[in-house]
């Protein structure tokens, strides 16, 4: 299928350490010139840590865009030239203090498609040890236990607003009810 919008030009408004802002000249499909503003950031992995009992592993965090604090799976970007999985397990480590011996990928989401490119690939991990966590300076993480169900009305409940992570628990929450 042909896309609906053809690219006339293109040029970078801002290019940062961790985004990019591009303003497109398009023609739309009747001939209607009109701009578009596309924002890349980097991609990232988000993870939910699940105990052989069923519960989840949240991290409490402060979100300078948002302003409040917010309960998530752990989240992060990954840094060039890394793998999703390799991303995955670092942050799990770092936020959590966790490892896994087992993971399973539950796919990927477009986090707001209209004018947002940033694949956030999720994963499931399993057979979960303690390690040191290790935040970044600009961190303040609070590491939360919860039996799943919980988790699941918390998104339900808008509690829970992070996207990625209420994809990975409703992912996590359906699959387990299939074996996943």
């Amino acid at each position: 299928m042909e896309p609906p919008v053809r690219l006339v030009s293109s040029r970078w408004i801002h290019q940062g350490r961790i985004s990019r802002l591009r303003e497109d000249q398009v023609i739309l499909r009747k001939g209607t010139p009109d701009t578009y503003e596309y924002l890349e950031i980097k991609s990232g992995s988000t993870t939910l840590a699940v105990e052989e009992n069923l519960d989840v592993w949240l991290v409490r965090e402060w979100k300078y865009a948002i302003g409040r604090y917010s309960l998530e799976a752990v989240s992060g970007g990954m840094e060039p030239g890394e793998e999703p999985l390799a991303s995955a397990v670092r942050e799990l480590r770092e936020e959590a203090g966790l490892v896994a011996q087992d993971w399973t990928p539950l796919g990927v989401v477009d986090p707001f498609t209209t004018m947002l490119n940033c694949q956030n690939y999720l994963f499931l991990a399993r057979g979960l040890s303690s390690v040191p966590q290790e935040h970044e300076e600009g961190e303040t993480i609070e590491v939360v236990r919860m039996p799943l169900e919980q988790a699941v009305a918390k998104v339900m409940s808008g509690e829970i607003t992070h996207g990625s992570s209420a994809v990975a628990i409703l992912k996590v929450h359906a699959g387990l009810a299939s074996n996943l």
